[in-house]
């Protein structure tokens, strides 16, 4: 499998923020997000290892949660072994997705965040919605919003696909684009029912931090 990265850390992101957790970047992406902050999971050099390897460096850190993520992780059919294995050895597994691609194949027990692109990322063409219809009540929907136009745009989304009633729905502000005040204002004001997200990592390590 190629990687990008491998790292113990805290969880910065989803509902399951603040837990330690291992973090697997598979390398490679299929898309290009305008406010992309891990473009080297697809422009640096990836390195190589195999399943047993893997199993190997993730069983050397202190926590029994783990997230696959990217890059796009679903552009690597050898993820789907890797997801069961984790789960066969009594980890709690996180995959990482971003949305334009099919969720059906992935192991039940795994906790899907699916990553739904706005018009502002430029890519909000490309997702698969399709996978709407699949989700389960364990499942993450987390949507990056730049500006209102974005945010009005989720709520529609949010809406058409009665997302509230299928999964955990996350608005987060697109870094340097829009500022979390601004979007918790505009969440009370509309009285929605979704969660508040931010990137608590950038909170602790700094803005562009490797490795955390």
């Amino acid at each position: 499998m190629r990687f990008s990265e491998i790292f113990y850390s805290i969880q910065g992101e989803s509902s399951w923020v603040g837990n330690p957790c291992t973090f697997l970047r598979l390398w490679g992406c299929n898309l290009r997000c305008s406010w992309c902050d891990t473009s080297y999971a697809y422009e640096e050099e990836p390195f190589d290892l195999s399943l047993s390897q893997v199993l190997q460096k993730v069983e050397g850190f202190a926590t029994r949660l783990v997230e696959i993520t990217g890059g796009e992780p679903l552009l690597q059919k050898e993820v789907y072994p890797l997801m069961e294995l984790l789960l066969q050895r009594g980890y709690k597994v996180l995959l990482d997705t971003n949305g334009s691609l099919d969720i059906g194949g992935i192991p039940q027990e795994v906790i899907r965040i699916i990553d739904i692109k706005p018009p502002k990322s430029g890519m909000s063409a490309r997702m698969e919605w399709g996978n709407m219809e699949k989700l389960r009540p364990t499942d993450e929907i987390k949507l990056v919003l730049a500006d209102k136009l974005d945010y009005q745009w989720a709520k529609g989304i949010v809406e058409r696909y009665s997302l509230l009633e299928r999964a955990k729905v996350i608005f987060s502000p697109a870094s340097g684009f829009l500022s979390l005040r601004k979007l918790a204002e505009w969440i009370l004001e509309d009285g929605l029912r979704v969660r508040l997200g931010f990137q608590l990592q950038k909170f602790i390590w700094g803005k562009g931090a490797r490795g955390h």
